[in-house]
């Protein structure tokens, strides 16, 4: 067999950490070159001892699916451009990761002290069409995208309102959410705002407006649903300046990489001053 495989051009795959291949397909080609080379490229990485092998299915090549699948790979996730596709090819037990298990949600406090009000909105579908209640601003953020960035996205994109993030001020879990598939994190965060202007997204937005924070509290769903109240009093506690939440501390590691790290807004700031001090003395 592994004289056949040297003879068929095996696929292009790039190795990971864990012993495995990932295989990016671009080139088309027919279903039954695909499996040739698929069979060699199993046996030639059953050979090196390799485990799981993955294969990253761009649309244009939907062809290969059913080939794919015939060679013993399952589906793992998608996305609109692409499917993935996994099959564990050692004998050792399976330990591929299931696919991502929450969708990560955020909402924008965003509060003006001159006029002590709140932005809130009222949306056109979802769980609040027709009901008459004020919401704060709320998304999902987007792969790749820092909780802090993709928040203030979110805000100006139904609002028009440019703001900077602040700190998260809690955050709750639930299940059973996205089809039933999906467990959902929510982080409701609290922004500054640099401009006051509203511009309302039509498509998703009915209505939005400044509203002084104790009507937002006081607002009957507000008061009837135990998470919403909860939230509704952490977020009057931080507009009293009466609360603090997790503010941010940029990290990056040795490769360059950047990420965030949140915590207690003081402890962040002791942080960030701990690591001005020790750039400066350098």
């Amino acid at each position: 067999m592994e004289s056949r495989a040297k003879q068929i051009s095996l696929l292009d795959g790039e190795i990971d950490n864990y012993d495995g291949v990932t295989v990016n397909m671009e080139e088309p080609m027919s279903a039954e070159v695909f499996t040739q080379r698929l069979r060699a490229s199993l046996s030639h990485w059953r050979d090196e001892g390799k485990k799981g092998i993955w294969i990253k299915l761009p649309i244009q090549l939907a062809n290969l699916v059913e080939a794919a699948v015939t060679e013993g790979f399952r589906y793992h996730h998608a996305e609109p451009d692409y499917l993935m596709l996994v099959s564990w090819i050692s004998p050792s037990v399976d330990t591929i990761p299931a696919n991502a298990s929450h969708v990560v949600g955020v909402g924008a406090l965003v509060f003006n002290k001159k006029t002590a009000q709140v932005l809130v909105v009222q949306e056109r579908g979802g769980r609040f069409r027709g009901t008459n209640v004020w919401k704060l601003p709320t998304g999902v953020i987007n792969e790749g995208e820092d909780i802090c960035d993709g928040v203030v996205r979110e805000l100006e994109e139904e609002t028009g309102i440019i703001a900077d993030f602040v700190e998260v001020l809690s955050f709750r879990q639930s299940h059973n959410a996205f089809l039933k598939k999906k467990s959902d994190l929510f982080f409701l965060c609290v922004l500054t705002p640099r401009s006051y202007e509203i511009t309302k997204q039509n498509s998703e937005i009915l209505d939005a407006k400044w509203m002084p924070i104790q009507e937002y509290i006081d607002q009957p769903f507000n008061q009837k649903n135990e998470m919403f109240k909860f939230m509704a009093d952490i977020s009057q506690k931080k507009c009293e300046d009466d609360y603090l939440g997790f503010s941010i501390v940029p990290t990056s590691t040795s490769s360059g990489k950047k990420s965030f790290l949140y915590c207690n807004a003081d402890h962040a700031n002791r942080l960030k001053a701990s690591r001005d001090q020790a750039s400066t003395s350098l």
